[in-house]
């Protein structure tokens, strides 16, 4: 079959079809809209930045194209909704290690997401429409997860206060003592998001997964879900998680100290061995919501292991306004929550 697809959005990357209505290219995914021009302007203003052009692969169902870019390993047909493993995505040095399967289905996701929002009064209703719920997929993020053995040490100043009254007088006794510590710590699985195009707080902002049941992957896992592949390696983490490892380790002997009423740092040491990088896929339930307007995006996410939830949130200031005339002029909120006005 001949390709059908002449736009994709350049927010989420899912097709533009052509709305009648609005005459406008919409995107049924992240509810995006452009005029025809915008969508050719930004269509090429996306294709001249990215570092890639978009992938075109046959549905192995129906013969459609499937537009994807250079880094989804797994998709749906957008026309017979099958799903789509490019399994060479995922080959070679971009084979992952791990995957935490999901354990929350898209039907618990849904029930959560609408449970969540009842709680969100000023949430524009565009948010959580029916047809914006329908868009909430499955997704697993790429991440990179480090390993090693640190072996720390510190040497401190301890001071221990005894403070008496006697008479008119108040009394200060300091004990200094110099205090050491030493200790060899196993530190298993600190993640990165290692995808450059996902917000680091939609994909950290559901930490921690419980990596002690991850499973070697297999492609199977990946099957009516989305997957990405990582785009980023080691050397775009290794000092930084360095610095947090160390930072941990610090705090770990410093609080082994007790019993004194002050504590100053001297001298400290720190020692990695045994360093290793491991690839994991991990699931997480996402809605995305880009408003033009402020050309800002907002998503909701559920942990598709534990089920925490993180989200941010567009404000709907009309609601806002109505809040404020609720309590300072109730008559006139009233009027026009019954269309008084209309």
């Amino acid at each position: 079959m001949s390709g059908i697809i002449t736009y994709h959005c350049p927010n989420c990357g899912g097709p533009l079809k052509f709305n009648p209505k609005l005459q406008k290219y919409a995107c049924e995914f992240c509810l995006s809209e452009f005029t025809e021009q915008e969508a050719q302007e930004e269509e090429k203003a996306e294709q001249s930045g990215r570092e890639g052009e978009p992938v075109l692969y046959s549905c192995p169902s129906c013969g459609a194209e499937v537009v994807t870019d250079e880094t989804t390993a797994a998709t749906f047909c957008y026309y017979c909704h099958n799903p789509v493993i490019l399994t060479g995505r995922l080959s070679g040095e971009y084979h992952p290690d791990y995957v935490i399967p999901f354990s929350i289905e898209k039907e618990k996701a849904v029930e959560m997401f609408r449970s969540w929002m009842k709680k969100k009064r000023f949430t524009p209703k565009a948010f959580y429409s029916e047809d914006q719920i329908e868009k909430i997929s499955g997704v697993y993020f790429p991440y990179l997860l480090y390993s090693c053995r640190v072996n720390g040490r510190l040497t401190a100043r301890a001071d221990r206060l005894r403070i008496w009254v006697s008479g008119n007088y108040r009394y200060t006794e300091t004990q200094t003592y110099e205090v050491k510590r030493e200790g060899l710590m196993p530190i298993k699985y600190v993640p990165r998001n290692a995808l450059k195009k996902a917000s680091k707080e939609l994909t950290e902002g559901v930490f921690p997964f419980d990596t002690d049941v991850m499973k070697p992957f297999t492609m199977g896992y990946l099957s009516g879900f989305v997957a990405e592949r990582r785009d980023m390696g080691e050397t775009d983490f290794s000092s930084e998680v360095k610095d947090e490892v160390r930072s941990f380790a610090r705090d770990s002997l410093k609080n082994s100290i007790t019993s004194y009423d002050t504590l100053r740092v001297q001298d400290e040491s720190f020692s990695f061995a045994e360093e290793q990088w491991q690839y994991a896929l991990l699931p997480v339930w996402a809605l995305t919501y880009f408003d033009r307007a402020k050309n800002a995006m907002y998503y909701f996410t559920i942990n598709g292991q534990t089920g925490k939830v993180c989200g941010k949130l567009p404000v709907d200031k009309g609601k806002l306004l109505l809040l404020f005339l609720e309590i300072f002029f109730p008559v006139l909120a009233a009027m026009l929550i019954v269309g008084y006005f209309i």
